[in-house]
C-alpha cells in the first residue's frame, strides 16, 4: 500500500496542476481578461485610441494581409507581424463588437492576393525569394463606403504603429476631411518644374513629408502670402516661414483669428533652407536676409520675436560632422529633450525630442484676454547671438555667446480672444494710377471688418521653420521595393500634432508615439560602457603616442628623400631606428589593450548569459530542496 501511495500522490498532484492550468486558460478566454506586465505598457491601447473606439457607432472592418506561410518572409518581419497581430487583437477587444479583424494570407494567384491588390496593399519582393512571389504585410480599413490602406507595415515605423492604425480608423469613420490652409515662402507644397528645368531634364520637387502626411487626413489648400481673405472653411491655418508677407495678408490672418481661427505659425530668425535655395553665404554677404516674422500681429498680442537673433545653448548643443571630417559641438543647433519640453501639456506630452537649427525666441507678456503656455524652452544657460554669426560657424557663435541666466521660450501657445492689430480697418492697398475721369460709384456694399473677437482662437507659435525640412526631420531609405521615410526625431510629430490638436481630433495626438517592443540590454550596455571607459584612456594615450611616432618618422624619412646627396649620420640613422622600434612597440601595446578589452566584454556577456540560463533552474531546485528538507523535518518531528 505504501508503494502505491509513493507514486499515486505525485501523479495526482501533476494531474491536478494540469486541470488547474486548463481551467484557468478556459476561464481566461471566456472572461477576456488581459494584463499588460511590460514596463512601458506596449500592448495596452492608449486613452486616445480607446476614445476613438468608444465613439464608433458603425462597424469597422480591418483586413490584415500577412504572408504567414511564405518561407521567404524575413524573420524580423515575422516578429513584427506577430506584434501587429497582437495589437489588432487589442483593437478588437476594445471595439465592443464594432471592430472586426479579418486575417488573410495572400498566397500567389489566390483570392486573398486579388483582395490585397484591390485594397491597395502592395506586395514586396525580397532578395531571398527565388520564385518571384511577393510577400505581404499591410492592412486595409473600411467602414461603409469609405476605405483606406496601409500598403506596407514597416518595422521602422514601429513607434507609430498604433497611431497609423487609429488614424486609418478615424479617417474611414469621419470621411469628411478638414481643410488646412498652408501659407509659406518655402516650397513646402512642392514645386513644379519650370521650362528651363524641363529642358535640362530636371524634375520639380515633391511636397515636404509633413505636408504629405497631412494630406492623408486633411484637404490641404495653398494660401498666397498676398491674400486679403482667409476662407471660412479653413479649419487650421499653417503659416510656414512667412517671409515677405504684406500687411494685407497679416490683416487677413488678424480677421481669421478674431473669428476664432486656429493657427500654427513657423517663424524663423535664419532659415538655412531659404539661404541654400537663394545662394547661400554669397547672398548673405550681399545683405540678403533669411528671416520671417509676423511682427505687427505679435506686437498687438503682447509678444516679440527675436527675428535677427538666434538661441545659443551649450547644454543643448548638437554634435555635427563637417565636410572636412571634423566634429563640432554647435550650440545654435539645439537638441531638445527632457525638462525643456512641457510634458504637462498634451502637445508637449506627445513630443519626445526635437532638433531645432538656428531657432529664435519669444519674449513679452500676452495681452489681456490671452493665455500663454510655454511648450518648449531652452535651459537657463542659453543666450542670444546675432544671426549673422551663422557665417562664422560654431566657433563664431561660441565666441559671441553670453548666458542670459533665464530660459528662452521657443514654442508657445496663445489662446483666448485676440486683439486686432488693425483698429482702423483694412490697410490701404498700394497706390495705383488714377484715371482722368472720375469712376462711377460702385454699387457693391463696403465689406465690414471685425474690430473685436467674436470667438476664442488658438495660435501655436514656433521659433523655427527648418525643423520641418525633410533632411532635418528624418531620412528616406529603401525598404524592399518601397521608399520609407523614417523620423530621426520628434519634429514632424510636433507640427502634425499641432495641426491635429487644433483641427479638433486631439485623440490622435495623444497616441502618436509608442515605445518600441525591442528592449535594449541596459545592464549589459552599461557594463560594456564601463569596460570601454576603463581602457579608453590607455587606448587614447597609445594612439596619440603612435600618431606622434609615425609623424616624426615621416618627417625624418622625408628629410632623407629631399636631400639624397647627403649621407645620414649614425646618430640620425639611430634616431630613425629608435622611432621605428617605438612605433612597433606602441602598436603592440595597443593591440594588447584592445585584446584585453574584447576579452573583458566577452567575459561579461558570457557571465550574464550563463546567469540567465542557470539562475531560474537553480532557484527552482533550491525551492524544491528547501520544501523537501522542511517536509522531512516535519515528518521527523512527528
Amino acid at each position: 500500500m505504501k508503494k502505491v501511495e509513493t507514486w499515486l500522490f505525485p501523479v495526482a498532484a501533476v494531474v491536478a496542476v494540469l486541470v488547474i492550468l486548463v481551467a484557468v486558460n478556459v476561464l481566461g478566454n471566456f472572461l477576456k481578461f488581459r494584463s499588460d506586465l511590460t514596463e512601458n505598457k506596449i500592448y495596452t491601447l492608449s486613452p486616445g485610441t480607446k476614445r476613438i473606439l468608444d465613439k464608433l457607432d458603425t462597424p469597422v472592418e480591418i483586413r490584415f494581409y500577412y504572408s504567414k506561410d511564405n518561407s521567404s518572409m524575413p524573420v524580423p518581419l515575422r516578429t513584427y507581424a506577430q506584434e501587429v497581430e497582437d495589437l489588432l487583437s487589442e483593437y478588437q477587444q476594445a471595439g465592443h463588437g464594432k471592430i472586426q479583424v479579418v486575417k488573410l494570407d495572400p498566397k500567389p494567384d489566390s483570392d486573398a492576393e486579388d483582395s490585397a491588390r484591390l485594397d491597395g496593399v502592395q506586395g514586396q519582393t525580397t532578395a531571398a525569394n527565388l520564385t518571384g512571389d511577393r510577400i505581404y504585410l499591410g492592412l486595409a480599413v473600411s467602414c461603409l463606403d469609405a476605405k483606406t490602406a496601409i500598403s506596407f507595415l514597416s518595422p521602422d515605423r514601429e513607434t507609430l504603429l498604433e497611431y497609423d492604425i487609429s488614424r486609418a480608423i478615424s479617417s474611414v469613420v469621419n470621411p469628411k476631411k478638414a481643410v488646412i490652409g498652408v501659407m509659406s515662402a518655402l516650397p513646402v507644397l512642392g514645386r513644379a518644374a519650370n521650362p528651363m528645368m524641363m529642358m535640362q531634364r530636371q524634375r520639380g520637387s515633391d511636397p515636404w513629408v509633413f505636408v504629405q502626411e497631412l494630406k492623408q487626413n486633411y484637404t490641404v489648400r495653398e494660401v498666397p502670402l498676398t491674400t486679403d481673405k482667409i476662407d471660412d472653411d479653413i479649419s487650421v491655418l499653417l503659416v510656414a516661414y512667412p517671409k515677405g508677407i504684406n500687411e494685407s495678408a497679416q490683416f487677413a490672418i488678424d480677421q481669421f483669428m478674431l473669428r476664432g481661427g486656429k493657427m500654427v505659425a513657423l517663424l524663423d530668425p535664419f532659415s538655412f533652407v531659404d539661404s541654400q535655395l537663394s545662394g547661400g553665404q554669397q547672398a548673405m554677404m550681399r545683405g540678403e536676409t533669411y528671416s520671417a516674422n509676423l511682427d505687427k500681429l505679435l506686437k498687438t498680442w503682447g509678444l516679440q520675436f527675436t527675428a535677427d537673433k538666434i538661441v545659443a545653448d551649450p547644454n543643448l548643443a548638437t554634435k555635427i560632422q563637417r565636410q572636412t571630417g571634423s566634429v563640432d559641438s554647435d550650440m545654435t543647433v539645439l537638441t531638445i529633450n527632457g525638462d525643456t519640453i512641457n510634458k504637462s501639456d498634451p502637445l508637449g506630452a506627445s513630443t519626445t525630442d526635437l532638433l531645432l537649427p538656428f531657432a529664435g525666441a519669444f519674449t513679452g507678456t500676452p495681452a489681456g484676454g490671452l493665455k500663454e503656455e510655454v511648450l518648449v524652452s531652452s535651459t537657463p544657460q542659453a543666450g542670444l547671438v546675432d544671426a549673422t554669426m551663422i557665417m562664422l560657424g560654431a566657433e563664431g557663435a561660441r565666441k559671441f555667446y553670453k548666458p542670459g541666466n533665464t530660459p528662452l521660450a521657443m514654442v508657445v501657445r496663445l489662446s483666448g480672444k485676440f486683439k486686432t492689430a488693425f483698429p482702423d480697418g483694412k490697410p490701404a492697398a498700394s497706390p495705383t494710377p488714377t484715371p482722368t475721369a472720375s469712376p462711377a460709384p460702385s454699387a457693391t456694399p463696403t465689406p465690414t471688418y471685425l474690430k473685436e473677437a467674436t470667438n476664442e482662437g488658438v495660435a501655436v507659435l514656433i521659433g523655427d521653420s527648418d525643423f520641418a525640412y525633410d533632411q532635418i526631420a528624418g531620412r528616406e531609405q529603401q525598404m524592399m521595393n518601397q521608399v520609407v521615410f523614417t523620423p530621426n526625431n520628434g519634429n514632424l510629430n510636433l507640427i502634425e500634432s499641432s495641426v491635429e490638436l487644433l483641427a479638433g481630433d486631439s485623440n490622435l495626438m495623444s497616441i502618436r508615439s509608442r515605445t518600441s517592443a525591442n528592449r535594449p540590454f541596459v545592464v549589459v550596455n552599461k557594463m560594456e560602457a564601463a569596460a570601454q571607459d576603463k581602457y579608453q584612456s590607455k587606448i587614447d594615450e597609445l594612439e596619440n603616442g603612435l600618431s606622434q611616432a609615425r609623424q616624426k618618422l615621416s618627417e625624418l624619412q622625408s628629410a632623407k628623400q629631399a636631400d639624397q646627396r647627403s649621407v645620414l649620420s649614425p646618430e640620425q640613422q639611430a634616431e630613425i631606428k629608435k622611432f621605428q622600434e617605438n612605433e612597433a612597440q606602441i602598436d603592440k601595446q595597443l593591440k594588447q589593450v584592445r585584446k584585453e578589452l574584447r576579452q573583458e566584454i566577452d567575459s561579461l556577456q558570457n557571465w550574464l548569459k550563463w546567469l540567465n540560463i542557470a539562475l531560474m533552474p537553480l532557484v527552482v531546485t533550491g525551492i524544491g530542496l528547501g520544501l523537501a528538507f522542511f517536509k522531512k523535518r516535519s515528518r521527523a518531528a512527528r
